[in-house]
C-alpha cells in the first residue's frame, strides 16, 4: 500500500532558501539595532520601552518562524518594519537636537544613538522588500507524494510471495 508524503517544492529552490536567510538576518539586525538604542537611550525615552522591547521581542520570534518556513509572519513583518521605519525618521533627528548642552545624556552619545536610528531606516525599507519577495515564492505549495511500500516491487499493493524450494 502506498504512504503519502507531503513535499514542499518552492523550499527546495536556491532564491527561497536564501530569501529566507536574508530575511532572518534582517529581523535580527532590526531587533539588534532596536535593542542598541534603546538601551542607550533608555534614561531619556519617555516611556517608549516598552514598546522597543516589544518590537525586539516580536522580531526575534518572527525570525524563529521564518526559519522554520512559516510564511505568516512575512506580511507581519512588513507592516511593522514600515511602521518602525516611519518612527526611526521621525526620531532620528531628535537624538541629534540632543546632542547640546542642557540635555540629559544617554549612556550611548546621542549623535551616534541618532546614526543608529537612521541606519534603522534603510534595514526595515528592505526587510519589507525581502519580506514581500518571500510572499511571492510560495513557501507554502505542498505537493502530495506517493511513495511507494519497500516490498510493494509489482505496484499492485500485494507482496511478493517467497521462493519455494
Amino acid at each position: 500500500m502506498a504512504e503519502t508524503r507531503i513535499e514542499h517544492p518552492n523550499r527546495d529552490k536556491a532564491g527561497s532558501k536564501v530569501t529566507r536567510a536574508i530575511v532572518c538576518l534582517l529581523m535580527l539586525a532590526t531587533a539588534g539595532l532596536t535593542l542598541v538604542i534603546t538601551a542607550g537611550g533608555w534614561k531619556v525615552l519617555q516611556g517608549a520601552q516598552v514598546i522597543a522591547l516589544f518590537y525586539i521581542l516580536l522580531y526575534v520570534v518572527m525570525a524563529f518562524y521564518v526559519l522554520r518556513w512559516n510564511r505568516g509572519v512575512l506580511p507581519v513583518s512588513a507592516g511593522l518594519s514600515i511602521l518602525l521605519a516611519v518612527v526611526a525618521a521621525v526620531s532620528a533627528p531628535g537624538w541629534f537636537a540632543r546632542d547640546k548642552p542642557g540635555f540629559i545624556d544617554p549612556s550611548i552619545p546621542a549623535s551616534l544613538l541618532g546614526l543608529l536610528t537612521i541606519i534603522l531606516v534603510p534595514v526595515s525599507i528592505l526587510l519589507v522588500a525581502f519580506a514581500v519577495h518571500g510572499m511571492a515564492q510560495k513557501w507554502n505549495v505542498e505537493v502530495e507524494q506517493d511513495v511507494e511500500d519497500e516490498h510493494d516491487v509489482y505496484g499492485s499493493g500485494r507482496r511478493p510471495e517467497p521462493a519455494r524450494a
